[in-house]
């Protein structure tokens, strides 16, 4: 990333109450960017966005994706350069109790931002920031492609390949010489600050702060874990390449960890409780549980070799830094202060930051 190309831009970042989005948020502030956010209110209590502060440095709107006056309006009169498109319903398990609000929040929300992009031309870039689970999962052992045909077998994972289908349409019909859009597909993130339902590092962390068993639904499912700067530097990069490139850089991408770091949900609570200490454990759960992918992984080949992006922290790294941050919270630390060093870390390594 260039600090030059983001110091004083305008930026609009989507679901910045949100984890991946208050990471997000910070690190545009700490780039000099002029940051703008819409979302919901954050959606736990505690959340990254009020524990660091994310809100001091930049201008919050509170709204809902499905009120396209209310986006259009804020899009008009902020004027971005620059979208990510973060605001989704990002949990599985939720999907299948909450369908319309899935799709709903996930595809039409999508198309109500698009739309508000045609009706502002300042908008230079926008990045529409899905999932891995956009793919038609097929539980073979090798990386999905960005080639590979969108699907799901479950609400999410379904809405998910729609709104990568919402997006190539828009960018054929509407955006075909400019404002230019991509999509952006991550594999599980994991980072501080997580305190999401039903997703694994967070109740792993709860659990052993508790000195209680946590609860492990799928130990043998295979995903392919990351922490959240690596897809984040993927999203900065596709963005400054998308003004710079255009039409030649618009399209799909995956931003997705070695295939080494792909790895069993059990492996992971095994080291993390081993990170964290004395008295971490946890158990199987048994019961019947919604349908969730058993084996997922990205091949992110493209990225590498035409954005010359490639993770730079490692899973065990990943893992360190999580507990790290996690301790600082409990240690009643300056969160924001902590989460910028994690993301000046993240920085150095393998060239540092331009300035």
């Amino acid at each position: 990333m260039n600090d030059r190309f983001w110091r004083g831009r305008r930026v609009l970042v989507t679901g910045h109450t949100g984890f991946k989005g208050s990471w997000l948020s910070l690190w545009l502030q700490e780039m000099g960017a002029r940051v703008a956010g819409f979302a919901l209110p954050p959606p736990t209590r505690p959340s990254l966005y009020e524990s660091a502060r994310v809100g001091e440095g930049m201008e919050s709107h509170m709204g809902d994706l499905r009120d396209l006056e209310a986006l259009t309006a804020v899009v008009r009169h902020f004027r971005p350069e620059v979208i990510f498109h973060l605001a989704a319903q990002p949990l599985v398990r939720r999907s299948y109790q909450e369908p319309v609000e899935t799709y709903t929040t996930n595809v039409i929300g999508t198309v109500h931002l698009l739309e508000a992009v045609r009706r502002c031309e300042t908008v230079q870039a926008v990045v529409n920031v899905t999932s891995d689970k956009c793919y038609h999962n097929r539980e073979w052992e090798w990386g999905y492609r960005e080639s590979d045909p969108m699907g799901g077998a479950d609400p999410y994972s379904s809405s998910k390949g729609c709104a990568e289908l919402v997006t190539d349409a828009w960018r054929r019909s509407y955006f075909s010489s400019g404002p230019w859009l991509a999509s952006a597909r991550a594999g599980n993130v994991i980072g501080g600050g997580d305190w999401a339902e039903d997703r694994l590092i967070p109740d792993l962390l709860t659990a052993f702060a508790r000195g209680e068993a946590a609860p492990i639904r799928n130990p043998r499912a295979v995903r392919p874990w990351q922490h959240v700067l690596e897809p984040l530097a993927g999203y900065l990069l596709l963005a400054e390449r998308l003004v710079h490139d255009g039409a030649a850089v618009a399209d799909g991408w995956n931003f997705g960890p070695a295939d080494e770091e792909a790895r069993p949900v059990g492996w992971i609570a095994d080291r993390l409780a081993e990170l964290w200490g004395k008295g971490a454990h946890w158990q199987s759960q048994g019961g019947d549980h919604p349908h969730e992918a058993t084996w997922l992984k990205l091949d992110s080949s493209r990225a590498r070799l035409r954005l010359g992006w490639s993770p730079r922290w490692g899973l065990e790294e990943a893992l360190r830094r999580v507990v790290e941050w996690h301790r600082a919270h409990a240690d009643g630390a300056d969160l924001r202060a902590v989460t910028l060093e994690q993301i000046h870390a993240y920085r150095q390594i393998g060239g540092g930051e331009a300035r």
